[in-house]
């Protein structure tokens, strides 16, 4: 998934490690896997029973829980998104993180991918407040659903239809897993590739109509934009959901 800047250049094949240069490794895949692993080992230092649960002081502090955000812990929108309930929600996550991550990181960019992942995030929280107040949600699946949905409008937007087509296929699993099984946040899931849909049509309006260096400075600001509006959103809405839930 090359970008259009890129695409008329030639380069000769390259697999395994040598497939990247130091300009287009994946470092913020791996930085944010990284990321999400110490979480959930501080998830475990704070009480979660082992490697089986994340229901710890860690969980219960820093996950999504509209009262809790109504109350003025508006951090929870950002903090959820790094928790995880058990050691294979985790693997779950991070293994499509790993997989989503170095197909669509080179293809737009490290910041522009960023900005999408937490955009997505963002928007997925909001999709919490909206259709679940009242749970105390952790993951990242939000953000990954929002990878899914926006490498699929982008290999679409890019002409790669086998890849899109291979990408239809597994959001469409996901999408059946969501729905089919319990104590899964289905606001997030699919607020998660609303948000991600909006990012990469950020991004292929982007590839049709602009170039130059400001290009990053537009896409990124625009998805970092529409993360910030969520979050608020959600902020604005906890009381609402406070009182509808009655606590």
């Amino acid at each position: 998934m090359r970008c259009p800047e890129c695409g008329g250049q030639t380069t000769r094949v390259r697999s395994g490690a040598a497939a990247y240069t130091s300009d287009d490794r994946p470092l913020a895949t791996y930085t944010l896997i990284g990321i999400n692993l110490l979480f959930y080992l501080a998830e475990i230092a704070s009480g979660s029973g082992g490697l089986g649960g994340g229901s710890g002081r860690l969980t219960y502090d820093l996950g999504l829980f509209g009262p809790a955000v109504a109350d003025g812990e508006w951090y929870r929108i950002l903090t959820s998104g790094f928790l995880h309930s058990g050691l294979i929600h985790l693997g779950f996550n991070m293994f499509a993180l790993f997989i989503l991550g170095p197909l669509l990181e080179p293809a737009i960019g490290r910041v522009r991918f960023v900005a999408l992942y937490f955009s997505s995030l963002l928007v997925g929280s909001l999709g919490v407040m909206v259709m679940s107040p009242e749970a105390l949600t952790v993951g990242a699946s939000g953000a990954i659903f929002g990878l899914f949905a926006a490498a699929f409008v982008i290999a679409r937007g890019r002409g790669i239809n086998e890849v899109a087509t291979q990408l239809g296929f597994l959001i469409v699993i996901n999408l059946v897993f969501t729905f089919s099984i319990p104590n899964i946040s289905i606001g997030a899931h699919l607020f998660g590739a609303l948000g991600g849909a909006l990012g990469a049509m950020i991004i292929v309006a982007g590839d049709r109509g602009l170039t130059g260096a400001n290009r990053v400075v537009v896409e990124t600001g625009a998805m970092a934009l529409l993360g910030v509006a969520c979050a608020v959103l959600a902020i604005t809405i906890a009381p609402a959901a406070q009182y509808v839930i009655g606590v």
